[in-house]
């Protein structure tokens, strides 16, 4: 590569079509690398996959800017690629002991809905919650999300030294249950905005404080996307193509070839080797440190102990119609003990007897969904992420009739007949993502300093580069992107020199 110059110099080769890579491969094609992405699945989008026509992945568009700059610096606009519509509501909220609540993309609007739910002194804690996670985006977003993973000495220089009181107002040393207490006393209030730990796989009562960040994420914006979250990655892969990547399905990647201590190619299940520069490995590190990919990158990535692992899930994908309950896009279904849900998932490694339930109805929003007609479904649970050492397979009937129970608790009627619902237990998930146990969100970010604990997209083997949720700057489809934008960046200033290890962001508003 040459930095721009349009001479195409160098091969890289992205393993795994999911956002990260895809993201990735956008970059470097866009910059000259002559890129080959190798996808064993039989299409693009990683975790965003569909079953029946139901997104059966990642349901939450936020951060529209991140993919903006992407086709932006390509010379292209989002809103060709993508049909996106702005949610109004951005959740709907149920409890089985009584209570139902929506949060809205207006916060004047919400933190009313609070008042009529729960009192006036939580909807001035909303407020005072909101700009308070304002407060911690704006101090992160630049020196964490869009930079490479810091050291906490790193950060605190990225933030200034002058800053210092910014850094101490994000609060890592609580925890998200316990610095929400500061701003709700409702114990529902607590439990809809400790939800957000879910997000990176964490549980709210060991994920730090700074997760209140979510908050202002969801408030800048969630969209739908029409056709399901799988246009998404049509749409990267669409641009990646046009900066002149080309892409191999059903191409699964078995080893990274090193030559000389350095990444030099792959060679694929059937024996095909492949040279190049550089490579970016888009699936969980822990699939390099598991030796998965060959002895040689091994030691190219720290393992995740299975203890450290982030939530897992048990899902159904259903085709059915509902009743009982006025649902939106998102919506959530609490029981009352919340701590005994992640204890159980993180201590016991166990789903608890009334879990959250998590319901996407993909047709609300984008569509009128007729009284009595069948709609798409997304339905989750958390789980433990023992996919590798224990099957739920035998317990799904026992833990449908579980999930059901709740949804009727709270006044919403389906069923989950074999021939219209597809489940994914966390054994399907270690399978889609080898050595991951089923994690949907790599390594779970617990503690003051859990954030700091997930590896950086560089590697130890020079010319290895990651990308995906499983590295900094996280799980989800923005971070992912982002991950992937990062990654690139280290491969064109390790291949050509001349480019700084940071996205640009958005002027602010």
């Amino acid at each position: 590569m040459d930095g721009g110059t349009g001479r195409r110099r160098g091969r890289v080769i992205v393993i795994g079509a999911g956002v990260g890579g895809l993201a990735a491969a956008a970059d470097l094609a866009r910059r000259g690398a002559e890129v080959l992405v190798l996808e064993r699945a039989a299409a693009a989008g990683g975790k965003m996959r569909q079953l029946r026509g139901v997104d059966a992945g990642p349901t939450v568009f936020t951060m529209r800017w991140i993919f903006e700059g992407l086709f932006a610096d390509a010379g292209e606009r989002i809103e060709d690629a993508l049909d996106l519509v702005e949610a109004d509501i951005l959740a709907r909220h149920a409890w089985r002991q009584g209570g139902r609540l929506d949060l809205f993309a207006d916060i004047a609007r919400s933190a009313e809905a609070i008042g009529d739910f729960a009192g006036a002194a939580e909807a001035r804690g909303y407020l005072e919650f909101c700009a308070r996670s304002a407060d911690i985006h704006r101090t992160l977003v630049g020196s964490f999300i869009a930079a490479e993973r810091p050291s906490p000495l790193d950060l605190v220089n990225r933030v200034g030294w002058g800053r210092l009181d910014a850094l101490w107002r994000t609060t890592p040393w609580r925890t998200l249950w316990g610095a929400l207490g500061q701003h709700f006393h409702e114990p529902r209030l607590r439990q809809l905005f400790g939800r957000y730990a879910t997000y990176t796989g964490c549980s709210p009562f060991l994920a730090p404080a700074t997760l209140m960040l979510v908050a202002h994420v969801e408030q800048d914006g969630v969209w739908l996307v029409r056709g399901g979250m799988v246009r998404v990655a049509q749409a990267l892969q669409g641009l990646a193509e046009r900066q002149g990547a080309r892409f191999r399905f059903g191409a699964h990647v078995a080893e990274v070839l090193v030559e000389n201590g350095r990444a030099a190619g792959v060679r694929l299940a059937d024996g095909e080797c492949l040279a190049a520069e550089a490579v970016v490995f888009n699936g969980d590190v822990a699939a390099l440190a598991r030796g998965m990919l060959g002895d040689g990158a091994r030691g190219a990535a720290p393992d995740t102990p299975d203890a450290a692992r982030s939530l897992s899930a048990v899902t159904w994908c259903a085709h059915v119609p509902t009743s009982g309950f006025p649902l939106a896009h998102h919506n959530v279904f609490f029981a009352e003990d919340y701590a005994e849900e992640f204890d159980a998932v993180f201590r016991r490694r166990a789903i608890c007897a009334a879990p959250t339930v998590y319901v996407c109805a993909q047709d609300r929003g984008t569509g009128e969904v007729h009284e009595g007609a069948a709609e798409r479904l997304l339905l989750l649970i958390n789980a433990p992420p023992d996919g590798d050492r224990r099957d739920l397979a035998p317990d799904l009937p026992e833990l449908a009739e579980r999930t059901l129970a709740l949804l009727r608790a709270c006044g919403l009627e389906l069923a989950l007949p074999a021939d219209s619902a597809t489940p994914t237990t966390p054994t399907g998930f270690d399978a889609l993502f080898p050595a991951s146990g089923g994690a949907l969100y790599g390594r779970a970010g617990h503690g003051a300093t859990g954030t700091f604990a997930r590896p950086g997209g560089a590697s130890r083997l020079p010319g290895l580069v990651c990308a995906g949720g499983s590295v900094h700057p996280g799980p989800g489809i923005p971070m992912a992107a982002m991950s992937g934008r990062l990654a690139a960046a280290r491969v064109v200033e390790d291949l050509a020199g001349g480019i700084r290890r940071s996205i640009a962001l958005p002027a602010p508003a």
